[in-house]
This record gives C-alpha cells, structure tokens and sequence, in this order.
C-alpha cells in the first residue's frame, strides 16, 4: 500500500510540475521577454516515478528561469522510449534548435539521435550515454564510481565477509550496466569473501521489494544490501524491513547495512535515522543547470573539447560526442548535514 501511495504522491508532483511549465516557461516576463531572443530548447522528462527525477524537474524550471532560456513546453516520456520518440518530434515540428532527454533505454534512441543530426539539431543527454548516436554532450556523473564507491563502503562495512543484495537498474541502461559491473568486479577483487546476489529490477521498487523478501528468506543471515536508485527503492525496503523487524539502526546488532545512490532528501533522513548507512550523491541540481547550459551553447554553435572544466569536472571524448563527468560525493552520517548537497536544499 505504501509504495502504491508513494507513486500517486509522485506522479501527482510531476503533475505539478509540468504545470508550472506550461506557465512559468512561457508567461510574459523580464526572463522571458530575454528569453524570445534566444533558440528554443526543447526539455523532456525521462519519469515521475522517482523522487529524484522529480527534483530534476523541478530544478530544470528553476534553470530555465535563472538562465533566461527559450524553453518550449516541457515533455515527460515516462521511462517509454516511444514515447520519447514521439516527444522529440514534437520539439522538431516547434522549432527546438537543441533537445534535453534522458533516455531510459540508451540502445534504442540511436536512430532518433541520428535524425536530430541530420536536422543539425544537437542533442544533451542527462545521466545516462546513449549507445549509439551523436550526442552534443552527456551530462552525467562517473556510474562506474557508483558502484565501486558503494563496494567499499559495504566491503569495509561487513568485514569482507558474508552476503550483499544488489538491486540492480535495467541493464538495458548504461548507468545499470556500469554500476552492475564496477560493483561486481570491486567485489571480486576487493572482498572476496563476499557473496552477492544480483536482483533485476528494472528500476521498479515493487520488484526489488519481492526479490529482497525472497532472499531473506534464503538467505536470513543477509548482512548488505547495495540500491542502485534511492528515489525507487529507498520506501519498498524500509518497508519490507520494517514489516518483517530487520529494520535495526545502524550500530545495534542486526543491523543490515545499506548503501544507495542518489542523494534525494529521503535517503539523507534514513542515514540520520540509521536505517540507511550511506548514499552517493547524483547532482540533479547541476544535472539541470548544465543540461540547459550545453544545450543553449549547442543551440548557439558553440564547441568544447576535452579536458578539466571550470566547474569541477572533467569533460571526456566518447565515441559519439563528449562527455561532462561531474562530481559525486559519498553521503554518509559524517556529512549528511553538509549544505552544499542538493538534497539539504531542494524546494527550500
């Protein structure tokens, strides 16, 4: 019942969400006025099943506004890549002289990003590398460091011994793939002494909470668990732990130590609590605002290369475009307070 009324509670925020688009992208304003000089840039969603994306959103309007930017009305592709398909031509058919997406699935966009460069129109990818497809810029932090970070901490955690559940994101998905296999081979190399057992999940908390309820029960003595997307999977597992009496803070005997990635206020307040011992931080406020950088720069005809920027990341050469690797920090109780973390200001 509780993960039913936390996805109506979050598909009614992005509701929200997309409302205040509608209006606050376009009304006649100083920024907007500003903003009919310049290219229009279209935006789409990946979802709103997750708290995270969800804070995307929200900083993305926000960006848009600081930033002054020629933002026609903002889509959400719900995780379908038809669906995103079908937004993208939309922004063609209006006008859009630079796309931000966030595909789900980074194989099946290849054929749409090559029609958006026939069309010289130049695509920003956020999170997630497309496979195939020249993209303008990814903005995205190091996956692979995800799941290394989360190894360790865990590893170190329990010892190098004993069994770890990982709940792993689609692996049709680039960022699923890197965490998956950066946590796999820390492990192997690091920890051998640890077992871990891989949950697909699919990025859906409903799955990950039957696969975890399953391997408790073979396997009770569970010491671990790594979940790869917070804002999905953080309320399932409470939950499931809370219900079966597992839910022990962090410290007292029992407790089963829990890494995650994100950085969503909710995993910050599990980590006070002690439910949750750790989570690595994706930047959705710098998401936003160098998402909507690069695309008013590609739209412009601007260019970059590889190399330190001057934001604190390292932008990378890719086979199909550039990459901006920005920071993300591990989240644990020694610094969850730390203001500079998007998840203690969101909405504030």
């Amino acid at each position: 019942m509780k993960l039913r009324s936390s996805r109506i509670a979050a598909s009614a925020a992005a509701a929200v969400v997309l409302a205040g688009f509608a209006t606050a992208c376009n009304r006649g304003s100083d920024n907007s006025s500003a903003a009919g000089d310049k290219p229009a840039i279209g935006v789409d969603l990946p979802r709103a099943d997750s708290d995270f994306w969800n804070s995307y959103a929200q900083y993305v309007k926000k960006g848009v506004m600081d930033q002054g930017l020629n933002a026609l009305p903002v889509s959400n592709s719900q995780g379908d890549v038809t669906k995103l398909v079908a937004n993208v031509q939309v922004f063609q058919n209006t006008g859009a002289k630079a796309v931000v997406m966030a595909p789900q699935d980074t194989g099946a966009i290849a054929s749409t990003l090559e029609q958006l460069a026939a069309k010289k129109i130049p695509v920003v990818s956020v999170d997630t590398r497309p496979d195939k497809g020249p993209v303008y810029m990814v903005v995205r932090a190091d996956n692979k460091a995800y799941g290394t970070k989360a190894c360790e901490f865990l590893g170190k955690q329990l010892g190098g011994k004993g069994t770890v559940a990982e709940f792993q994101g689609a692996l049709d998905s680039i960022n699923g793939r890197d965490r998956s296999e950066a946590f796999a081979s820390c492990m192997k190399t690091g920890f051998p002494g640890i077992q871990v057992i891989e949950l697909a999940t699919d990025w859906k908390g409903d799955v990950a909470s039957a696969k975890l309820q399953s391997t408790l029960a073979a396997h009770p003595d569970l010491g671990g668990i790594y979940m790869q997307a917070g804002g999905v999977f953080l309320q399932p597992t409470l939950a499931l732990l809370q219900q079966k009496g597992l839910l022990k803070p962090a410290g007292e005997a029992g407790h089963i130590a829990i890494v995650s990635n994100d950085g969503i206020p909710q995993e910050f307040d599990a980590i006070r609590k002690g439910q949750i011992d750790a989570t690595v931080s994706q930047p959705a406020d710098l998401y936003a605002k160098y998402a909507l950088y690069y695309a008013n720069a590609a739209a412009q005809g601007k260019t970059f290369k590889a190399g330190p920027t001057d934001h604190g990341s390292t932008i990378i050469a890719l086979p199909n475009g550039l990459e901006d690797q920005l920071p993300a920090p591990l989240v644990t109780k020694e610094n969850v307070d730390d203001k500079s973390l998007w998840g203690n200001s969101v909405g504030k």
